[in-house]
């Protein structure tokens, strides 16, 4: 059986990402986000996921790109041989954030992808076992990969049999992500997507992800793909909380 979990990043970024975000999930095919414990608008996140208990929430962890962080992954990577980031005591503050403002998550994954890195790794398994948060994303590396399902095997974790959405973040539209589906191997799927409604909040957030987003939220809801997870008999699926 052919599954998809429609993963977005950035919950709690801004309040027209999240508004994006819980479109997609309303009137589109979006199961699930993850919520940046030190974004602007996590207030407003945390609000949007008590009204859509139906989407799963999960937590992005930041480690780079924001205020009181390196600004870069070659930074970071700088930063941790210097020992001048606390990796764990960093991302596990975040999760008792989200914990704390009553969110139950469903799943980790990392902005910018840093837990492909082995020290972040480490750090994000012992965490996600200490608060028995099963799932996390294994991003699409394959020489990564024997040493990342090691890692979650050995902290009882899970992940999802194969991932999608790196290569085309901010470049799909509806026909891509119909052809993306129609693609879609055996077992289950993580696509990662990036929706929202670009206003002047957005513009003024700093990110290269602006027009881009609301060009994924017709995608993630338009009748395209729709069709084309009938026609090629796929389901949508969950985390399923913790």
């Amino acid at each position: 059986m052919k599954r998809l979990i429609v993963n977005a990043d950035d919950f709690g970024f801004t309040k027209d990402v999240n508004a994006g975000i819980v479109e997609a999930h309303r009137n589109g095919i979006l199961t699930a986000t993850t919520l940046m414990a030190d974004g602007p608008a996590f207030d407003d996140a945390v609000l949007l996921a008590r009204e859509n208990p139906s989407l799963d929430v999960g937590c992005h962890l930041v480690l780079v790109g924001m205020p009181g962080y390196p600004s870069t992954v070659s930074q970071l990577m700088q930063a941790m041989a210097l020992r001048r980031l606390d990796l764990y005591g960093r991302m596990k503050s975040q999760i008792l954030k989200i914990l704390d403002a009553g969110v139950e998550p469903s799943h980790i994954d990392t902005h910018k992808h840093t837990h492909l890195l082995p020290p972040v790794l480490d750090a994000v398994a012992r965490l996600a076992e200490e608060f028995g948060i099963l799932w996390v994303r294994q991003p699409l590396v394959r020489l990564l990969r024997p040493h990342f399902r090691r890692v979650l095997s050995r902290h009882g974790l899970r992940s999802t049999d194969h991932f999608a959405g790196f290569r085309v973040t901010g470049k799909f539209d509806g026909a891509g992500l119909a052809a993306i589906v129609s693609a879609l191997p055996e077992g289950t799927t993580e696509f990662m997507c990036h929706p929202g409604f670009c206003t002047a909040e957005l513009r003024q957030a700093g990110t290269r992800l602006t027009e881009s987003r609301e060009r994924e939220l017709r995608a993630l809801t338009g009748p395209l793909v729709r069709e084309s997870m009938e026609r090629n008999g796929v389901a949508l699926a969950r985390y399923g909380g913790r």
